[in-house]
């Protein structure tokens, strides 16, 4: 079964607020760059935002099916370039063989492949699952680290995938997580005009409550999926992108649409090449 992050409602301090870490709080660790500085009114304008998405998805939460750290961190390396659902059908089996850290350390990526085999890029991800829970055993004792670098350390792990095992495990507001959605939807409303994920990133963080951090990229993804799609998007009849979105904007332009989906050009009927003559 899923598990939820809790969020935070102890009042940030005012470094928390500025995205700064206090020194003595592991739950908002140092951050080891330069964020942005907004004015206040496009923070305002993110706060409003961050208040409309709490209001229209109460039940945001992380789509992978965990529950122990090491699993979801083997489900986010997993679900790179793949579907949540593709990895929730998948997972259930694989821990049930490989209940532990140690058990896929002591397993071959040949033996983990079968399970996972219904993902894309199966084989490289076995290795990089294999290869992450040996370092995690002979690193850390087979528990996850509660720390930034010692994950980015891991195979296959990024910081998309070390904000997610942060923040969803520990409540630790490290970073956001930019994925296609986020990223697309950071774009369509105003709050990046990046398409860089480590840029786009930097801009949330500078714009939103760092004690939210964690809940926003769920948010902004539940949103993503629901309404604010790639393709066929429902962007022009909602309320939420009515407000913030470029989308709408752009559907109120081309006459009132309300979904934009893609389109493909018509093809005529194809003509058969000539056959080249028999030999006599």
């Amino acid at each position: 079964m899923a598990k939820r992050a809790k969020r935070a409602t102890r009042a940030p301090g005012p470094a928390a607020r500025r995205g700064e870490a206090g020194p003595s709080d592991p739950a908002h660790p140092e951050i080891p760059f330069k964020l942005p500085r907004p004015s206040p009114a496009r923070r305002e304008r993110a706060r409003a935002l961050l208040a409309a998405l709490d209001a229209r998805y109460p039940e945001a939460t992380c789509r992978l099916d965990w529950s122990r750290p090491h699993e979801l961190l083997v489900a986010t390396i997993l679900s790179a370039q793949a579907t949540d659902e593709s990895v929730n059908a998948a997972t259930p089996a694989l821990f049930a063989r490989f209940p532990a850290p140690a058990d896929l350390a002591r397993a071959t990526p040949d033996e983990i492949a079968p399970y996972i085999r219904t993902i894309g890029l199966w084989r490289n991800k076995a290795r990089a699952v294999h290869e992450s829970m040996a370092a995690l055993v002979e690193r850390h004792g087979g528990d996850v680290p509660r720390d930034m670098d010692a994950l980015l350390a891991l195979r296959g792990v990024a910081r998309k995938t070390a904000n997610v095992v942060l923040g969803n495990c520990f409540g630790i507001q490290a970073g956001v997580v930019v994925d296609t959605h986020v990223g697309r939807l950071a774009k369509r409303m105003g709050l990046s005009r990046h398409d860089d994920p480590a840029k786009v990133e930097r801009d949330l963080m500078a714009l939103f409550p760092r004690e939210r951090w964690c809940d926003l990229s769920h948010l902004l993804i539940f949103h993503g999926r629901a309404v604010c799609r790639a393709r066929g998007n429902t962007c022009g009849s909602d309320a939420i992108c009515r407000t913030w979105c470029s989308e709408a904007t752009q559907a109120a332009r081309d006459g009132g649409a309300t979904a934009r989906p893609a389109t493909r050009r018509p093809r005529g009927p194809r003509t058969p090449a000539p056959r080249p003559p028999r030999p006599a």
